[in-house]
């Protein structure tokens, strides 16, 4: 059983997207089975940006903070020297800031559980440098 289900910015977009047709189904069913999820604010900032970009309203996002969907957990400025490291090891893959503040905040927990649309990237880093971190499946519908 996970102590915490963390959350990347790809499930929050799906869930606020309804015109999303293959994952805001699924992610909708995620925030139904959970009464909340921790994340960061570098995710909320990608989450808003990738709204902002398709004409969606930013403010949902930080609506599910108030209503307590979204919990932030997480301080960069006395985990920066790991999250550096992180950006460092990780430099020839696509991992951000965000996916660097969610390995961290991975390794802050025991059993940690992470939400995220980026199934292949967090195969490949790894928590305390080698153990994977543990995601929700996929829908089989999803690319």
């Amino acid at each position: 059983m996970p102590s915490e289900t963390l959350i990347d910015a790809g499930p929050i977009v799906a869930y606020l997207d309804r015109a999303e047709k293959v994952l805001h189904p699924w992610a909708k069913t995620q925030f139904q089975r959970q009464e909340s999820f921790v994340t960061c604010e570098a995710v909320l900032a990608e989450a808003c940006a990738r709204l902002a970009y398709k004409g969606l309203d930013q403010d949902k996002v930080l609506a599910l903070v108030e209503r307590g969907s979204l919990t932030l957990d997480f301080d960069l400025s006395t985990n920066l020297v790991r999250v550096r490291r992180l950006l460092e090891k990780y430099a020839d893959q696509p991992m951000d800031l965000a996916d660097a503040c969610l390995v961290v905040m991975s390794e802050e927990r025991r059993n940690p559980l992470l939400l995220t649309l980026d199934w292949e990237d967090f195969k490949v880093y790894r928590r305390h440098g080698r153990e994977v971190i543990p995601t929700v499946p996929k829908p089989s519908t999803a690319v």
